[in-house]
């Protein structure tokens, strides 16, 4: 999973949650993610019936608003259960199956659709991207994590962090999730796009459900043959290693191109462990250096898990999410997730036009304050599990939460925090009254993650 932003690219290399969303100024931070098959754990109470076969499709077709593929996965009862590992709440099961990118006049959709015909101009005799974007939310841990060598131990792994099924099913971190079958199956080239979830903070560009699109290519075997047996060292110094990177960042300049028009560009060293070299790709837009997607050169151990170790490639992650709030000028993550008409009218296929605020609703402000553990040898407190709780009591009405104060009492060594919710909505007016009610109720529900309320 290369870095993403809630609005998705490669998985990051920062040490609490895989992808990274950056705020709307220098960085613009849209979830990345992985993603891949799953599988039943025979030993969960996790029971579902076998997954629809990936659906592929080649780049240049388009799916309708009527198409069958259109909330097939949205059944909420296959993502709660009572598996003592599930940690999905109601809110998160009903954005699940959403399928925003097959929604052919969204900005999501739309953005997919056009880093599809992008990849679809580059097909030749050699090279035919093939398109899966209709695939099952639900994988593996070894598809998500094993197979792209993230190691037991990431922190990215934890529930706090993942939603997780059963113990060894997951909503996907990412649509890097999906590479290793896709591989083993004998794609040598395909785009990978899809709905990924993480639980993470809360504010106008972070949200749980965002959009990735995976990219992957494999090299012809005549183009690097004289590589055959290299590895290390000897395959990160060759001519052959360098050409792969040549290719992959010639074709992301060109998709870059293709979305904003001309424009400047740099590139950055980065990590990620599923590549190796690794890259991220900036752009310079609107008067700033936007950091837009990651990438790099297959890394050989993937491969060679793929089945896939005679050949070279690379592969890229990005958040459409991301891109769209910038194409569009969208300023607040949770549009994308409205009803509204007067938000989905403004949009057509085909079609990148500045989004017009329709309305702009005042703020409720509430202030919660709490003890976190019994002492501070006892205090296990997650900040990801309150915001995780919060959304799940008052979902999209939320807007933002902030930490405005926090101490540790000099006697007993217990910690105190103090978060300032901010709800609004972005179709009506909120009341005291209403804000009261959720308000009361989160306070209530804060003892489940071992608080007391001050």
């Amino acid at each position: 999973m290369f870095k993403s932003l809630t609005c998705g690219t490669f998985p990051t290399r920062r040490t609490v949650r895989f992808p990274a969303i950056a705020t709307l100024s220098t960085r613009l931070d849209a979830n990345a993610g992985i993603e891949r098959g799953s599988s039943r754990n025979a030993t969960s109470s996790f029971i579902r019936s076998s997954p629809p076969t990936p659906t592929c499709r080649s780049s240049s077709s388009t799916v309708s608003t009527h198409s069958p593929l259109l909330g097939r996965y949205s059944d909420p009862s296959r993502y709660l259960n009572a598996n003592p590992a599930n940690n999905i709440t109601p809110h998160i099961a009903s954005l699940v199956g959403r399928d925003l990118h097959l929604r052919p006049s969204h900005p999501i959709g739309i953005i997919r659709t056009k880093i599809q015909q992008y990849f679809s101009s580059l097909n030749n005799n050699e090279t035919t991207f093939k398109i899966f974007d209709a695939e099952d939310p639900i994988v593996t841990t070894q598809q998500c994590f094993d197979d792209l060598l993230i190691p037991p131990d990431h922190p990215g792994r934890a529930p706090t962090d993942t939603y997780y099924v059963s113990e060894s099913t997951l909503l996907r971190t990412h649509t890097s999730a999906h590479q290793s079958q896709h591989l083993r199956s004998g794609c040598d080239a395909f785009l990978c796009c899809g709905d990924v979830y993480r639980r993470d903070e809360i504010d106008a560009t972070h949200y749980p459900a965002f959009h990735q699109m995976e990219g992957v290519k494999l090299m012809h075997p005549r183009s690097v043959e004289n590589a055959q047996g290299l590895t290390g060292k000897e395959w990160l110094d060759s001519p052959e290693c360098r050409m792969v990177e040549s290719d992959l960042k010639s074709t992301l300049e060109g998709l870059m191109d293709h979305l904003f028009g001309p424009t400047h560009k740099r590139w950055n060293e980065d990590y990620f462990p599923f590549t190796q070299p690794s890259f991220e790709l900036e752009i310079f837009h609107n008067d700033e250096w936007m950091e837009v997607l990651g990438c790099g050169v297959i890394h050989e151990e993937v491969l060679q898990l793929s089945n896939r170790a005679d050949r070279r490639g690379w592969a890229f992650g990005l958040g459409l999410e991301r891109l769209a709030m910038i194409l569009f000028k969208i300023p607040d993550i949770r549009l994308f997730w409205t009803q509204d008409e007067r938000f989905h009218s403004q949009f057509k296929e085909g079609s990148i036009v500045e989004f017009r605020p329709y309305s702009k609703y005042p703020p409720v402000f509430k202030d919660i304050a709490f003890w976190t553990g019994s002492n501070k040898d006892n205090d296990d407190f997650v900040e990801n599990d309150f915001f995780d709780l919060v959304r799940s009591i008052a979902g999209d009405l939320v807007e933002r939460i902030e930490l405005i104060d926090s101490f540790t009492h000099p006697k007993s060594g217990r910690s105190s925090r103090c978060y300032r919710i901010s709800y609004r909505s972005m179709d009506r007016n909120l009341t005291n009254e209403e804000i009261d009610e959720l308000q009361f109720k989160l306070r209530d529900e804060c003892a489940s993650l071992g608080c007391e309320v001050r």
